[in-house]
């Protein structure tokens, strides 16, 4: 059975797939994967201004949806050639966040650069190293970004971070 009705803010959907017109949510009927990768670049945290919606304005990592018949690793290391035109390698799994309510189950990973230089893509309005000091929590595209950054410098620092937040 198809919703008719947003699970965020109760306006009609339209389109396929069905899409909040008022909240720009998007109406999956199953969960979606997206694949992530938060890395080091010139002694900061790079991150890129989203030219898309959701989002659009904001900074978050590199990372997008799994296409079916593709793992969650070789997703993550094609969106990141795909969104900052570098090459990377996975060193491990950061976590996987999931929310009520959110449709996309969101696995982030620890990456180093092996080729290229990340920069803006198309899908982003502009790209850059932040220092831990400078991070723009404020202006982060979503709650499992600023998850995500947080595990990632508190694992730098030899904190236990778990898989998900949302078993701790």
């Amino acid at each position: 059975m198809t919703a008719k009705h947003c699970v965020r803010c109760g306006s009609e959907l339209a389109g396929q797939p069905p899409t909040c017109p008022a909240c720009s949510h998007v109406h999956y009927l199953d969960p979606k994967l997206a694949a992530c990768v938060i890395f080091r670049w010139e002694g900061g945290i790079f991150l890129m201004k989203r030219a898309i919606e959701p989002g659009y304005g904001r900074w978050t990592y590199p990372g997008g949806y799994v296409d079916r018949g593709e793992t969650v690793e070789a997703a993550a290391v094609r969106e990141v050639r795909e969104e900052a035109g570098c090459g990377v390698q996975l060193d491990d799994l950061l976590g996987i966040y999931s929310y009520p309510q959110q449709t996309a189950v969101i696995i982030v990973y620890r990456g180093t650069v092996t080729d290229g230089v990340p920069r803006a893509l198309s899908e982003s309005l502009e790209a850059r190293s932040f220092p831990e000091s400078g991070i723009p929590w404020d202006d982060l595209a979503f709650h499992s970004t600023h998850e995500a950054i947080r595990d990632y410098l508190d694992a730098g620092r030899g904190a236990g971070v778990g898989l998900s937040r949302n078993l701790r």
